[in-house]
């Protein structure tokens, strides 16, 4: 097993999730089997019980592990399967040796931080390391590990401590230490300043770790001569200095590595360059460049409740982009904070009121996320009704999903005190309620989480098409609160269409209004399992609804699984990677129907015919480059030659 570790240096927030993300992509687009492990250094045993102001969202996985949202990156970005143990925290940590202490596990001797503490840091790394997380069998070639914090952050101490003592025990042919800090640029001068970073090499070779290789954050590629200054007080060579300059978009961080030779830098350090490949990237590239070139906009209005913190939404966001994308548009998020549509602040803050309700109403589609407590809540339950109403494309997710039943229940059943348990325990008209397996004492890893089957009770419905008109499907869930069973059948005489539920019958999952342009509700969170090129099925569907193209994106569905995406699905010529036809097939439907007719005349090695018809098409797009032309020529290939 080899291991890369990334550390961050000067200040937090540079992009170590990212960058993190971006290594493991680039050696498994070398053709390496990659896994990754994220460090919290938190006492805190996972993230399930934090505020989404304190630390962004919580990343739910299939074991029901609630943990750090750069484990989303990792997943998004590599496509795997994490567990739990994946995450490590000082509080996993800790309770693993006091429980060992408390079965006398340690004969009586005295336990330290060091051994104990470190030991068991070690013992736990290698532990996950080898855990498939790919789907297949066997330990991956590289795992990943992230540090979290600053090098000099005290909760960090003993993971320094450990993973030296790591890195001395795998041997350095078998360990790669990234270090990402910052080289600001001071605008009076404009200077690229190497200080902070030196400073931060210092402290970290003084805790017994020396870098492999620096990833400099800027706003702007580093100098020559900055590089060789790096080089020359940090005792790195040249070579192994990257800059991670400012993209359009992160999917670009993989390219600025690619670009640089990181891999082969990466590669020469764990003594793989004799088993690995060049990066084969197409695919990402072209997606990445597509995204900068998308110029028709659709607006999605977010009603929540944390709206002061992108990253308490980060999942959304990122299920949100992988389907505007996937349907060749520039997404554009209105930020509508729910507490402003209510009564209170038009009494209060008129302006803010106001302009709560014009994004609101400009907003092409609307989406309720998930949440907690009751602040907010009126002005979710508006907004629901808004979008209901005036037949404006909505999705409910959670907490978004109970709202859309009280709001229907109120506005259609005339239940006007209808609400959940959660915010009126006493409410006479209980639609949500608590489950009663929940724990009214405990907070952290009490709720339902996890994977769980979801069964389609009506197969000519917006959801179950848009999953491709499977019988059932396996979604991640978070949630202590559930539509109350007692009400469905009332709700479902008013017009309701419970159109998803569990194995029992009895456990609401998708709720949608059929006569709807696009209304669904899901108890699941759909935005966990999206990836880059494999969208959400039903954030695909707000996007397209939105953008009023739903019939045809169900038309297209049908189409890509007979095309097939994965195993058994054509290949693009790369053995072990998805067709790039679906992509291609949803971002240019129109260019495809047009050439449709051309099929017959062309033969495999004839791509001068199809680019040659392809260019009239791509005038559109202001500039594509000739990687993505001959994508989508090859593409247009395997149409012919494999439908």
């Amino acid at each position: 097993m080899k291991y890369v570790l990334v550390t961050g240096g000067v200040v937090s927030g540079l992009g170590k999730g990212v960058t993190a993300s971006s290594i493991g992509l680039i050696l498994k687009a070398c053709g390496l089997r990659v896994t990754s492990i994220k460090i919290d250094p938190y006492l805190n045993t996972d993230a399930g019980t934090m505020s989404p102001f304190e630390h962004g969202e919580v990343y739910v996985l299939d074991d029901g592990g609630e943990v750090d949202l750069d484990l989303g990156n990792y997943e998004r970005f590599l496509d795997i399967k994490l567990t739990r143990d994946n995450n490590i925290t000082t509080g996993k940590i800790y309770q693993s040796v006091i429980d060992k202490e408390r079965r006398g596990d340690y004969l009586g001797k005295t336990v330290q931080v060091v051994p104990h503490i470190t030991d068991a840091i070690q013992e736990w790394v290698e532990r996950v390391a080898k855990i498939p997380v790919d789907g297949e069998e066997g330990p991956a070639d590289v795992c990943v590990i992230e540090l979290g914090g600053t090098i000099g952050d005290i909760e960090s101490m003993p993971f320094i401590e450990a993973l030296g003592q790591f890195s001395y025990r795998v041997g350095a042919g078998n360990f790669c230490l990234i270090h990402v800090s910052l080289v600001p640029v001071l605008s009076v001068v404009g200077e690229q300043k190497t200080k902070p970073t030196q400073h931060s090499v210092r402290g970290l070779r003084g805790l017994g770790l020396a870098p492999n290789i620096l990833a400099c954050r800027s706003t702007t590629a580093l100098d020559e001569n900055v590089k060789a200054k790096l080089s020359q007080f940090c005792h790195v060579s040249a070579e192994n200095i990257i800059t991670l300059y400012d993209v359009s978009n992160i999917w670009h961080i993989p390219l600025l590595l690619r670009d640089q030779k990181a891999h082969e830098a990466i590669l020469k350090v764990l003594n793989l360059l004799s088993v690995a490949g060049e990066p084969c990237l197409e695919e990402w590239t072209s997606r990445a460049e597509l995204y900068d070139m998308l110029h028709e906009r659709v607006r999605i209005a977010m009603v929540g409740k944390y709206t002061g913190l992108s990253d308490s939404y980060l999942s959304v966001i990122k299920a949100l982009l992988h389907a505007s994308v996937a349907q060749g548009k520039k997404l554009i998020v209105d930020w509508v904070p729910a507490c402003d549509l209510e009564p209170e602040t038009a009494k209060e803050n008129p302006d803010v009121y106001n302009a709560a309700w014009n994004l609101l109403k400009a907003a092409d589609g609307v989406l309720v996320p998930g949440g907690f407590g009751d602040r907010g809540v009126q002005g979710k339950i508006l907004a629901t009704k808004y979008a209901r109403e005036n037949r404006i494309p909505f999705l409910g997710i959670c907490l978004g999903m109970q709202i859309a039943v009280i709001e229907f229940a109120r506005s259609v059943l005339g239940l006007k005190d209808a609400n959940s348990t959660e915010f009126d325990p006493n409410t006479k008209n209980p639609c949500v309620i608590f489950m009663p397996e929940g724990s009214t004492t405990h907070m952290g890893g009490t709720m339902r989480l996890g994977s769980r089957r979801t069964y389609f009770q009506v197969m000519d419905c917006k959801s179950a098409k848009l999953y491709g008109n499977r019988s059932f499907i396996d979604e991640r869930h978070r949630h202590r609160y559930e539509v109350n069973p007692n009400m469905v059948m009332h709700l479902e005489n008013s017009g309701l269409s419970f159109t998803g539920k569990d194995a029992s019958g009895q456990r609401m999952e998708i709720v949608e209004l059929p006569n709807h342009p696009y209304f669904v509700g899901v108890q699941f969170h759909p935005e966990f399992k999206s990836r880059p090129g494999k969208p959400s099925a039903l954030f695909l569907g707000l996007i397209a609804a939105a953008c009023g193209q739903l019939d045809s994106v169900l038309k297209e569905d049908r189409f890509s699984q007979k095309i097939g995406t994965g195993k058994g699905g054509m290949s693009n010529g790369l053995k072990g990677r998805p067709s790039l036809v679906p992509f291609y097939y949803r971002v240019f439907p129109t260019w495809f129907a047009e050439y449709q007719g051309h099929y017959d005349a062309v033969q495999s090695s004839e791509y001068g015919l199809v680019i040659g018809s392809l260019s009239k098409g791509l005038v559109h797009t202001r500039k594509l480059d000739s990687e993505l032309l001959y994508g989508t020529a090859s593409c247009i290939l395997q149409l012919r030659y494999k439908l």
